[in-house]
């Protein structure tokens, strides 16, 4: 019944229907008012045939909307979605109305002093904007001004705060141009007010959605800076709101921006003071990690349907180092790592600064190396680190500490003009520097190896004066004999090894053939500055194999320690010298995807004494983003969370150990069938052993892990499927259905064989589970196994399984168990998984024999399966058919039983004989 169906009153105050709702709507009664108001849309439904009605109705909205009552203003106003709606729908002059009628009542109700009108009235707003049913013209010229009002710093508080959380939430529906032209020069200045933090807090809960709505180049200009001065406001409400959108702004700033200043600034935020804000951080540190996610460095790329696939590494990222021209980029930019269509373009950071040169950066030659090894051609594609990366992280770049402790003057490198890439760097790390800490010092050896030498080298017993082929001589079989214990494990080495030992084997070669040259100043200040005093100070880099030459002086630099730029890096290399053990395991942490120190805080997660200082919850935050973190990092850099997700998977909290379970198998497909062997199998083990809680995480997803495994590898879980069977609480019967639905899907994973062996009998025990949910999945899964069977043409296993079936289900004592051989026939028939001539010759004949069952419950099934299933089968409808005869006597019996249902079910024709609907039983069942 309509709201307004007492204005249809015929003879009511002898009035026209106008007429009497002009009355009710200026009525002194508010109840009256409001119902006018509350029925507005029928109202127009009646009288919007007649032109002139209709303008009448349009002139009562607009005063009755000036009612002084606030409940009448507000039930007019939530009426105006639908009547806005209707009138698209329903008048060709939409627009004019609207913008004449309706945006204007809107637009003054945003200054309504009644605090629900106003609630009221935004919502209104934000419902037509996201419709679309404002038109840009009354957005620039009738919303946005009045929000402008009302943002000013002039203006109300209460207004004012208001005004900033509509700005922030329809800055998403709007246009770019027009977010940036009219709203973001205000935003950047209530960022800052000083006098309300509540606006400012607003600010910055909103700040990514306004860094989405105008872009990466409006941010970086405009947002940035302002989000640097909210993420340091006094008030910590404020950076715990900067550090949970931190995400946000990172996907709308380029990748430069992201690494040099983003970096630092949510480090910060970790190291907060406020433990609130160090708790939102750390909870934002995976995802933010996550954004530095590129698919042509890690080899992986999500597609449209969230699945994960693997993507080789782009030929032109390893072809552009040899060609020796600079790998194509997008967007612009100069990092190799936007070869490939990932979303967020990557840019090349600032360079180091060096010595002797008139700019502020200069190339600085790196060893460029695909995940395959090095590239080819490494010199053509030279580059320099990132200042800030170097400077948060000092010992993954040897070129650095040769510049601080030596003084080395790159810039004037022999032939470094022939080195520099042409055009734009890019930014392209080298396996050799930046993913291992440098090898140890051996200079001190070295000396007091040539000392002992004897006096037919005095010039080599001199303090830091050597003769320039022993220093190479030695420099290298030091640095073989480090490399030796990582060869078999890594690639990368064995490249390295091979270039050193040619290099080792030349230089055994000149100390043969040529005299004796100038001494050098030792080890430590083996120089590459001066063309000039090449021949003293550095390594003789020959035309014929300069490319092998730079390989082994890029090594050697790398051996050298350097100075430490503080006291805690001074500590932290001398714990190192003193304990090779801690030196391995800050080797295993260094990776070139993501600032390190990010890297250092999210391992530091697992850390218990962050637990009592951050979150109680912050481990599980851990394990929750890591399969993202490895995604970013690549399966190269695996070494860097191999203990942390170990650590996380024997943690005391089942709740930890629960999410990595989940997640483990879209781990596996991010490391690849080599690494989740070596590293997941055990941890994959160990939660099969674990709580329900921990053990239904792998259960649900127990294909999809068990289909990464090689197949010996895979055969290992065929003993340990049947102990999911076992639960902590046998009422946990939803364990079981699962395991039911997964081992289904388990079956094409294993041959016929192992499936007869191990699964069948888990199947069956399945099949007689107290749970009627779990014992009908339970019989799908028996039918998988028969279809198993026959279309492999292992007849002789399925006729097995079949004779298994008959005793256990056919012959069983309770009726639950004949019913259920009644339902393994049906779908058996309706899958058609057995051959007709094996069906009619070994299933047939006991489920006609289920007539006579004393159980009217096995006999309704009967009915059902030989009606609805068997008869509408061609085969069994042949009039040749031996077998028809007995079917019909069978159904004939059951059409007269003495029980209603099994009478109806066996009477009941189906609806279409020829065809099998398979969803229809599914449904019945």
């Amino acid at each position: 019944m309509r709201v307004t169906a007492f204005l249809d009153i015929p003879g009511q105050d002898n009035l026209p229907p106008l007429t009497r709702l002009e009355k009710y709507a200026f009525s002194e009664n508010t109840f009256n008012r409001q119902i006018i108001a509350r029925g507005l849309l029928d109202i127009f439904r009646d009288f919007s045939n007649n032109e002139e009605d209709f303008l009448m109705v349009m002139e009562i909205v607009v005063r009755l909307s000036e009612d002084a009552e606030p409940t009448v203003r507000t039930e007019l106003m939530e009426q105006i979605p639908p009547i806005a709606i209707f009138l698209q729908e329903n008048r060709s002059d939409f627009p004019v109305v609207l913008s004449e009628y309706l945006i204007p009542i809107v637009v003054r109700y945003l200054t309504d002093p009644n605090n629900q009108v106003r609630k009221s009235s935004q919502e209104v707003l934000l419902i037509l904007l996201e419709q679309d049913l404002i038109f840009q013209h009354d957005i620039e010229n009738k919303v946005c001004p009045i929000l402008l009002q009302l943002s000013a710093p002039d203006s109300d508080d209460e207004y004012k705060a208001e005004a900033v959380s509509i700005i922030c939430k329809m800055a998403s529906m709007l246009s770019k141009s027009t977010v940036e032209r009219l709203l973001l020069p205000r935003f950047c200045e209530l960022c800052g007010d000083g006098k309300l933090f509540q606006v400012r807090k607003v600010c910055a809960a909103n700040f990514g959605d306004i860094c989405h709505a105008v872009g990466q180049e409006a941010t970086e200009k405009f947002l940035i800076p302002k989000f640097f001065e909210l993420c340091s406001d006094a008030v910590w409400g404020m950076r715990k709101a900067c550090a949970e959108c931190f995400t946000a702004v990172s996907h709308s700033s380029s990748p430069g921006v992201r690494r040099t200043q983003l970096s630092p600034l949510f480090i910060r935020l970790v190291s907060d003071p406020c433990r609130w804000v160090r708790q939102a951080a750390f909870q934002s540190l995976g995802p933010f990690i996550s954004t530095f996610a590129n698919p042509s460095r890690a080899g992986l790329y999500l597609r449209e349907d969230g699945a994960l696939n693997i993507r080789p590494l782009t030929q032109d990222f390893d072809s552009g180092f040899a060609s020796g021209s600079p790998a194509p980029s997008s967007g612009g930019n100069t990092s190799p790592a936007s070869l490939t269509s990932s979303a967020k373009p990557v840019q090349r950071e600032p360079e180091l600064p060096v010595e002797g040169t008139s700019a502020k950066t200069s190339n600085v030659p790196h060893i460029g190396s695909s995940s395959d090894g090095p590239a080819e051609n490494p010199v053509e594609s030279s580059v320099s680190a990132g200042a800030e990366l170097t400077r948060l992280s000092p010992e993954t770049s040897a070129f650095s500490k040769l510049s601080d402790n030596n003084d080395f003057p790159i810039s004037s490198y022999p032939g470094s003009d022939s080195w520099a890439c042409p055009g734009n760097s890019e930014d392209v790390f080298s396996h050799f520097l930046y993913w291992r800490t440098p090898l140890p010092d051996i200079s001190k050896d070295l000396e007091l190896l040539l000392s002992e030498a004897g006096p037919q080298e005095d010039y080599c017993s001199r303090p830091g004066v050597v003769h320039n082929n022993c220093v190479a001589r030695s420099e290298i079989q030091k640095v073989l004999d480090s490399l030796q214990e990582h060869l078999m494990n890594d690639p990368d080495v064995q490249a390295q090894v091979q270039v050193l030992s040619a290099a080792l084997r030349a230089a055994q070669l000149d100390s043969v053939n040529e005299p004796e040259s100038k001494p050098t100043a030792g080890l430590n200040e083996v120089s590459i500055s001066d063309p000039s005093s090449a021949s003293d100070n550095q390594i003789t880099l020959s035309a014929s194999s300069s490319q092998n030459e730079l390989f082994v002086a890029r090594i050697l630099q790398s051996t050298d320690p350097g100075e430490p730029r503080n006291g805690t890096s001074d500590h932290l290399e001398t714990d190192q010298r003193q304990d090779p053990t801690l030196l391995e395991e800050n080797e295993s942490k260094l990776q070139d995807i993501i600032p390190q120190p990010l890297l250092d805080q999210y391992v530091s997660m697992t850390d218990p004494a962050r637990a009592q200082t951050v979150d109680t919850d912050i481990a599980k935050h851990c394990a929750y983003s890591l399969p993202g973190v490895a995604l970013t990092l690549g399966r190269q850099n695996w070494h860097c969370l191999k203990d942390t997700y170990e650590t996380l998977a024997s943690d005391v909290q089942w709740k930890v150990r629960r999410t990595l379970a989940f997640s483990i198998h879209e781990l596996a497909v991010i490391l690849g069938d080599q690494l989740t062997a070596a590293d997941l199998v055990p941890i994959f083990n160990g939660f099969l052993k674990d709580l329900d809680e921990v053990r239904i995480g792998v259960l649900k997803h127990l294909y999809d892990f068990l289909k990464l495994l090689h197949e010996d590898k895979r055969r290992d879980y065929l003993y340990q499927l049947q102990e999911f069977v076992v639960t902590d609480n046998s009422r946990n019967w939803r364990f079981r259905y699962e395991l039911a639905e997964q081992l289904i899907l388990i079956l094409e994973l294993y041959s016929p064989s192992d499936v007869y062996d191990y699964l069948m009998h888990i199947a069956l025990k399945l099949c007689a589970d107290q749970v009627s949910e779990v014992r009908w999945i339970s019989f799908k899964l028996v039918v998988a196994i028969l279809q198993k069977f026959y279309s492999n043409s292992e007849s002789a296993l399925g006729l097995n399984f079949i004779n298994e079936l008959i005793i256990r289900f056919r012959h069983c004592s309770k009726w639950v168990g004949r019913q259920a051989f009644a339902f393994i026939c049906q779908a058996v028939v309706s899958k058609e998984c057995v051959p007709v001539d094996q069906f009619v010759e070994h299933l047939l004949p006991s489920l006609l024999s289920l007539a006579s069952d004393p159980v009217p419950n096995v006999r309704v099934l009967l009915a059902k399966a030989l009606r609805q299933m068997l008869l509408a089968k061609a085969y069994f409808r042949n009039a040749g058919n031996p077998h028809l005869e007995v079917i019909e006597e069978t159904i004939l019996a059951l059409q007269s039983d003495r029980d209603q249902d099994v009478s109806f079910f066996a009477a009941l024709e189906p609806k279409r004989r020829n065809i099998v609907d398979t969803a229809v039983l599914e449904k019945q069942n």
